[in-house]
């Protein structure tokens, strides 16, 4: 068992780096170490808290979206693109089908 704790191999951004050296804009080293949360969203559904406390192991809960539909990517829960579900050295990805124009997006903030 390995006592020491992981760290990081990047250091923190300086202050120089963050400062914005025309108004406008944004250094782009900056930009591309900040993290987001990517998700899949297969489908949703509303039901009553009655029916979800009668959820039990095996039950099924039917979703909106139908099967062969495409999944949904989020990025920080903002659809960004769609795609089928794919299987990569025994774990799931998405194949792009489709990216949404960075216009649509914008206009869904």
């Amino acid at each position: 068992m390995n006592d020491t704790t992981d760290t990081q191999d990047e250091t923190p951004p300086t202050s120089e780096e963050f400062q914005v050296s025309q108004p406008g804009n944004i250094n782009p080293e900056v930009l591309q170490n900040i993290s987001v949360t990517l998700s899949i969203e297969v489908g949703r559904t509303n039901i009553k808290i009655k029916d979800l406390m009668r959820l039990t192991q095996g039950s099924v809960v039917e979703l909106d979206r139908i099967a062969g539909e495409p999944l949904d990517l989020l990025v920080n829960e903002t659809v960004v693109a769609q795609g089928e579900v794919v299987l990569v050295n025994d774990r799931y990805g998405i194949r792009l089908t489709r990216v949404v124009p960075s216009t649509d997006r914008l206009q869904s903030l």
